[in-house]
């Protein structure tokens, strides 16, 4: 059994968190060791080489006695409930009075003197999370952005000191063990199924997403999904909704032919002078809009930002036009809301039929909400990957469903089928990690196989 001593401080997981999490006590001088359950974790040598005289215990956390541990800090993604760790979530250090069990974003909000501007959400908190990120920038503010994003939260600290706002897309795994995070302004975007292998139901995903609300001064929420509206009291609370807004509510109203983002009755832009379309990404303006206002950023400057921004690799990207016929490469649809949110909002602009090209590792998701809105718009719907079988099952009732082996077929078939007009979207509702290293390998692999086809495939 390793013994933990009185007052030590211990890391879990050496992944790309738990190194930032190391170099921070490294920089404060906090006395550590640290714990990875595999048995030889990646660049350990390199740990060594920069943290000489650490302990490194590689194995099973149950040999490990945390009888006497000042505190324990897991990386992300470590489930608190592994073995070993039991009974330490409730835990409290008589000392302080606080859990013993913490994540990254504890020590981040212990650390950090500028306001935090925090996102969250099952969709759209990379995209919202850079959004604000170039709407301060616009606004000449000094703001680092990383956290699930980029940079980790904790290194931000160390490589932007004097920022004026740290803006951090957060997700459940780092929510869950954060006890208090203080944000400037906090932004819940939407929940739908995902990481119940994690959290075990929708009610515990909702509970640790809920939790960046905790100690927030201003907080942004979906009108349209109540699940995202804090169950405590925020001192002050704005909505953002896909319809005309009731009050003051950030919305969408039709003038004069063409979809206006307002505020309650003060029009900022239309939606039509974005560079991203799809009425999912007029709710992430929507929403990057009511943060920056309350950040204090300029007006202009917003809408400035907004303009130019062209959004995100792998989200919803058109990656070619060829033949009348629009591929799109959203491979960071992983779960099924953010697979719906595309459906939807692509499928409102074409002139023709969607082609879907699904599949991957389900994380035990329902995937039965996509069959209604694919009868309505798809021409085919094409699945591979390891839950192909489970998508298949739930679509195949209402729409023209093929399986295959892999995405590569998948694309060769909608190659042969697609007609002007319609787009071809890759929109997985599936983790990628079947096939592929990350959603990231897999949305290059679409475009490099277009590339391969010798189609001019947009940068």
């Amino acid at each position: 059994m390793v013994q933990v001593a009185h007052g030590m401080t211990v890391v879990v997981g050496l992944g790309i968190s738990g190194r930032a999490i190391c170099r921070h006590l490294a920089r404060n001088n906090t006395p550590f060791m640290v714990a990875d359950t595999r048995k030889a974790p990646p660049g350990l040598d390199d740990f060594y080489a920069a943290h000489p005289g650490i302990t490194v215990h590689c194995g099973p956390l149950t040999a490990i006695d945390f009888t006497h541990v000042h505190e324990v800090v897991i990386s992300p993604g470590v489930d608190p409930r592994t073995p070993g760790l039991e009974g330490l979530l409730t835990r409290r250090n008589t000392a302080t009075d606080e859990p013993v069990l913490i994540g990254e974003i504890a020590l981040f909000a212990r650390a950090v003197n500028a306001p935090v501007a925090a996102i969250t959400g099952s969709n759209a908190k990379s995209t919202v999370t850079t959004l604000l990120g170039e709407m301060a920038a616009c606004s000449g503010v000094y703001a680092a952005v990383g956290g699930n994003l980029g940079t980790p939260a904790l290194d931000l600290l160390a490589e932007h000191p004097d920022a004026d706002l740290y803006i951090l897309e957060l997700s459940s795994f780092q929510l869950e063990t954060t006890p208090y995070l203080g944000a400037a302004s906090a932004a819940f975007l939407n929940i739908c199924e995902d990481h119940l292998d994690r959290h075990g139901d929708m009610a515990g995903y909702q509970a640790a997403k809920q939790r960046i609300f905790l100690g927030a001064k201003h907080a942004i929420i979906n009108a349209d999904d109540p699940l995202t509206w804090p169950q405590d009291e925020v001192a002050s609370l704005e909505s953002f909704t896909s319809a005309p807004p009731k009050g003051d509510e950030w919305g969408l109203v039709n003038i004069d032919g063409h979809f206006m983002l307002v505020q309650g009755s003060d029009p900022w832009l239309r939606a039509d002078a974005l560079t991203v379309a799809g009425q999912h990404n007029y709710m992430n303006a929507l929403a990057a809009l009511a943060m920056g206002r309350a950040l204090g950023f300029s007006k202009q400057s917003m809408c400035e930002a907004l303009c130019a921004f062209k959004g995100l690799a792998h989200r919803s990207e058109t990656v070619a036009n060829i033949n009348g016929v629009t591929w799109v490469n959203d491979s960071k649809g992983t779960n099924v809301g953010a697979t719906l949110a595309a459906i939807n909002g692509i499928s409102a602009t074409l002139t023709g039929k969607l082609i879907l090209l699904a599949g991957g590792v389900g994380k035990g998701a329902d995937f039965t909400p996509l069959a209604a809105p694919l009868a309505g718009c798809a021409r085919a719907v094409l699945l591979f990957g390891e839950d192909a079988p489970r998508l298949s099952a739930a679509l195949s009732a209402s729409n023209n469903v093929r399986q295959v082996n892999n995405l590569f077929q998948a694309m060769e078939a909608a190659w042969q089928i697609a007609q002007p007009g319609d787009c071809v979207l890759l929109s997985p509702a599936c983790a990628s990690l079947d096939q592929f290293a990350n959603y990231q390998e897999r949305g290059d692999a679409f475009r490099g196989w277009l590339a391969g086809r010798q189609v001019e495939v947009n940068p």
